[in-house]
């Protein structure tokens, strides 16, 4: 489903001062997988995410996407990707303040061509995700652990086959934690690929298969 062939990314490549994000990067990550990318801060990952979640691309190498190049993809056709296949959870959550839960998770389908009911479809997922008590509540007055799980249901809400998400317990206690990683088994377990980027061992350990990345360059994988 997902695989990289010698990928690199370099930043400030005409300059001196150059960044060598990503060195000769290649995996494969199948359809159905719960796969977490582990490192320290600075290794990597998050720039590797950014390019599997079609946010960024290679300086130099292959990527593909259910076979498709991505790198010879026009802008218009990776927005597409994003919108239609990906799904994205962040630490930070990235909710709209002033906004409630439903109409965070409602954004997506705003940009959806999909002729679909978006209120009817929106309420199926926050029922997915036991939040029909919370949706008409601003984002600023959800716990941690309802604006991520708001968070997870706006990436879910176009139905999304892959879940990227960027350290999605970093800001929360360890139990509310546990709880999020819970519910990306359960997502997981219900056929969605999930890939979590952390720097935490035990976080890592959730998944079936852990990448460890240091310094650009896959160290390990398990």
């Amino acid at each position: 489903m997902i695989e990289l062939k010698n990928v690199s990314k370099i930043y400030n490549k005409e300059k001196r001062n150059e960044v060598k994000a990503l060195q000769n990067i290649s995996l494969e990550i199948k359809k159905g997988e719960f796969v977490a990318i582990m490192g320290p801060s600075g290794s990597g990952k998050s720039t590797l995410m950014h390019i599997i979640g079609c946010l960024d691309k290679p300086t130099k190498g292959q990527y593909f996407l259910s076979k498709e190049n991505v790198a010879k993809l026009s802008d218009k056709k990776l927005a597409q990707i994003r919108n239609q296949r990906l799904g994205f959870v962040f630490q930070t959550f990235n909710l709209l303040p002033r906004t409630t839960a439903l109409e965070n998770i409602l954004i997506p389908l705003y940009y959806s061509k999909k002729k679909i009911n978006r209120i009817k479809k929106a309420k199926k997922v926050i029922k997915k995700l036991d939040l029909q008590d919370r949706a008409l509540h601003f984002s600023n007055e959800l716990s941690g652990g309802e604006q991520q799980r708001t968070a997870i249901a706006r990436a879910l809400v176009c139905d999304a086959e892959i879940i990227l998400a960027d350290e999605p317990t970093g800001n929360l206690d360890t139990k509310t934690g546990e709880k999020i990683l819970q519910l990306l088994k359960q997502l997981n377990n219900n056929g969605k690929t999930i890939i979590l980027v952390t720097h935490e061992k035990n976080i890592a350990q959730a998944a079936e298969k852990i990448i460890e990345i240091i310094d650009g360059k896959i160290v390990g994988s398990k």
